[in-house]
């Protein structure tokens, strides 16, 4: 079995952490910008951007990859079929964004209007004021949020598997058919774990520097 196992499991290594890290690469400035455009002068943009967070947030993930897989080939006019990876990395994308956007757009509302004007003051441009003086305090009022989610995105690797994804819940279930055996949902629990574990101390490691400034 474990011959069978440790491999598949070292691919499917790759697969989770690669989901993982190309959310995260793409949500958080994503949802930065999401969450400045409720802000956005134009009640249309933001009708079109709650609609949009409310979409995401309202329906589970695991739908999300299913209809972008299965779905969005049937969709009238559009009707492309998006490949695996293309789907789950666009599923998780919008996803997150969703969620990172609302956390950011509360530490932007918990920033002093004194501060906009501050910008202004120093002759800074608004998008300058935002990029120089407001990010950087709401990145820091909002990081324990952000970990929280990024924890959660670890976790919500496992729904690759739905659409045939070799990912590490794939190589236990996998291996668990073959030989009629519960260990290796056991093993990829404890992997999942260890995974959690470190990312929680690097993420607290991060938060108690930024208390520094």
């Amino acid at each position: 079995m474990w011959k069978m196992l440790l491999p598949m499991t070292g691919e499917g290594f790759k697969v989770s952490i690669s989901v993982f890290l190309i959310t995260l690469v793409f949500s958080l400035p994503l949802g930065v910008v999401v969450a400045a455009l409720r802000r956005s002068g134009s009640r249309l943009v933001q009708n079109l951007v709650a609609g949009y967070i409310t979409l995401m947030r309202g329906t589970p993930l695991l739908l999300q990859l299913m209809f972008l897989f299965f779905g969005f080939p049937f969709v009238p006019v559009i009707g492309y079929a998006f490949g695996r990876y293309e789907a789950i990395a666009i599923a998780f994308v919008l996803n997150y964004a969703a969620y990172f956007a609302e956390i950011f757009r509360g530490g932007i509302q918990s920033i002093d209007i004194g501060q906009w004007e501050a910008g202004a003051v120093l002759g800074l441009t608004r998008f300058q004021t935002f990029t120089r003086i407001i990010l950087p305090q709401v990145i820091k009022n909002v990081w324990t949020a952000v970990a929280n989610e990024v924890i959660t995105l670890v976790k919500d690797t496992s729904l690759v598997y739905i659409l045939g994804v070799s990912d590490l819940m794939k190589a236990a279930k996998s291996v668990s058919n073959t030989f009629s055996s519960f260990t290796p949902y056991l093993f990829i629990g404890a992997i999942y774990l260890l995974i959690i574990a470190i990312l929680t101390k690097l993420l607290s490691y991060v938060e108690k520097k930024m208390e520094y400034y």
